[in-house]
């Protein structure tokens, strides 16, 4: 591990917006927020919202600053690259946000049942192949944040891989979800706000290698995955 990697793990420790605890820690004992994240930690009673393999943060941040109405929790099990949104939350005073290092299929050990209001997936690995139950929108993950999910909670994808957007958008019809925005290119001068003006590390690269940015959404139905 670089010395850099070192600096910024340690750096992490530091925040009291960043939490990380370990598989054995979390089973244990119930961790200390959950099912009071927004009123124990943040203060107040407002929608808590998560950013799901978050990178850098830049979305989770750029949420943050654009609702304060509501809470955002970055996760993601990459630390080092947590930091950059981390120390961007100490620097600039954010108060509506934070990042938990976790795996994705461990959330319901941080958020308890109907905590979250929604969960966004920023260009994610679209995992080609023969590893769809690793993509983030399969039945897979979908029947894990159900466990935490309010219900009729929605669902948020961006992403550039025409994969992995096809995929979503057929898996959410198969299994009945009902799909709030469908949108093959979100950069067709014809939307405004947050979709557009908040952009990854990931995204602008994209972007300037010419690639087409979708979106989709939708309300996740628990009744799918309980009768599963």
């Amino acid at each position: 591990m670089t010395k850099k990697k070192l600096q910024r793990f340690a750096e992490n420790t530091t925040f009291p917006h960043f939490f990380e605890r370990s598989y054995a820690e979390l089973t244990d004992k119930p961790f200390e927020h959950k099912g009071t994240w927004s009123r124990s930690f943040f203060g107040n009673d407002n929608p808590l919202v998560l950013e799901v393999g978050c990178g850098k943060g830049e979305y989770t941040v750029g949420l943050a600053n654009r609702f304060p109405n509501k809470n955002f929790i970055g996760i993601d099990i990459k630390g080092a690259r947590m930091w950059r949104g981390a120390k961007t939350i100490a620097n600039d005073g954010i108060k509506n946000a934070a990042f938990v290092r976790s795996q994705a299929g461990l959330i319901d050990l941080w958020f308890a049942k109907n905590e979250v209001s929604e969960i966004w997936f920023t260009f994610p690995d679209p995992q080609p192949g023969a590893r769809e139950n690793k993509r983030l929108t399969s039945p897979r993950y979908l029947k894990i944040f159900t466990k935490v999910l309010k219900p009729d909670g929605i669902i948020h994808l961006k992403t550039d891989s025409d994969l992995l957007y096809e995929y979503t958008a057929n898996m959410a019809k198969t299994e009945r979800q009902r799909i709030i925005h469908q949108i093959d290119n979100v950069y067709n001068g014809q939307i405004s706000g947050p979709l557009t003006e908040i952009q990854t590390f990931y995204e602008q690269m994209w972007l300037k290698e010419g690639k087409t940015i979708k979106y989709i959404s939708f309300h996740l139905n628990p009744s799918y995955y309980e009768q599963g």
